[in-house]
């Protein structure tokens, strides 16, 4: 009897080993594409983004610190960009930090495993997914995200023409 147990003992701490192994997550786990897959402000019901909200974030994590955010809406069949910001990242040691603002803690960003990460901004908790998408289609989503950083000198032409 003791030696079955003994064995059941070994066994199962060998299983819950090789668990462990297969989901140990890394920094460079954050490489890729993410999609939100929901969000819960404080106090209010959770939303589900994508199919049945019709909107969602997207954010592109480069191998050379490439970041881009923006939120996606699916309207009346036609898909509509809003370019969030494009920049930098950090994420090392599970510290992480987006477009040069304070290093956050576990509870602000932590990797779950390779396709799950969960975060938190302001009042907000959020569940991210690892998607795969069409290297052209990541391309033209970054791209519009840098079109968010107007140069200055658009930016002044803008602001005299129209707003003084």
């Amino acid at each position: 009897m003791k030696k079955t147990l003994l064995m059941m003992a070994v066994t199962l701490m060998s299983a819950l080993q090789v668990c462990a192994q297969t989901t140990k997550v890394t920094d460079k786990d954050i490489i890729g594409v993410w999609m939100m897959e929901w969000m819960q402000f404080d106090g209010e019901k959770k939303m589900m983004c994508g199919k049945p909200l019709g909107v969602t974030t997207f954010k592109y994590y480069g191998a050379d610190g490439e970041y881009a955010c923006c939120e996606i809406l699916n309207t009346d069949g036609k898909i509509i960009l809003m370019p969030h910001e494009y920049g930098k990242y950090t994420y090392k040691a599970g510290k992480y930090s987006e477009m040069g603002r304070p290093v956050v803690s576990s509870e602000g960003f932590r990797l779950i495993d390779k396709t799950h990460f969960r975060g938190r901004w302001k009042n907000r908790s959020e569940a991210w997914k690892k998607i795969t998408l069409p290297r052209n289609v990541i391309r033209y989503l970054v791209d519009c995200c840098k079109s968010k950083n107007v140069p200055a000198d658009v930016q002044t032409a803008i602001k005299q023409a129209m707003f003084e």
